[in-house]
């Protein structure tokens, strides 16, 4: 069993809020617009993380991370990108990719839009867009999610709201 937090579009922010949310997951995942390396490298020294790069990152962040992530965790297929778009709305480079490789998670970010749905037309794929994190962006709160996989099954998933993204009392830590 394995409990995920899963960021997005962070764009080098990171507040105690994020961090004290991250406490209790046993791997922290994030799907691109980091921002800059520090915010991988503040994560990495809480947990393990797995990642990709989105649109805004830069050489630093895009030589560590690729823009795509496939892999299995516990006997669930996930993949990770950050342009992906969602069910019914894939983007044209992601539909036939779908189909072939067959995911059962399909996480993206990029659109700063919480969004957890199943795709009817792939079996049980269940997409997770988290939110954006950060405060970069026409969002107005910063989201987050927490979920757990255990074998096969995804569950016990957490929306985390972390405050609105003009809240001034949120302070960058990075």
């Amino acid at each position: 069993m394995r409990r995920i937090g899963l960021l997005s579009d962070t764009h080098n922010f990171l507040d105690v809020k994020i961090l004290n949310h991250l406490n209790d997951v046993d791997e922290i995942w994030h799907a691109g617009d980091f921002g800059t390396i520090a915010v991988s490298d503040k994560l990495s020294k809480l947990h393990l993380i797995k990642g990709v790069y989105g649109n805004v990152d830069g050489t630093d962040v895009r030589t560590v991370y690729p823009l795509h992530q496939m892999f299995m965790c516990e006997d669930v297929k996930v993949w990770i990108t950050h342009i992906g778009g969602y069910p019914g709305r894939y983007a044209l480079s992601i539909k036939d990719e779908i189909k072939r490789y067959q995911p059962d998670l399909f996480i993206t970010g990029h659109s700063h839009i919480l969004k957890i749905m199943r795709d009817p037309q792939q079996n049980a794929l269940l997409h997770i867009n988290p939110g954006a994190a950060g405060t970069h962006g026409f969002h107005h709160v910063r989201t987050m999610v927490k979920f757990t996989i255990d074998k096969k099954s995804i569950k016990e998933i957490d929306v985390i709201e972390l405050g609105l993204r003009s809240d001034i009392n949120s302070v960058n830590i990075i």
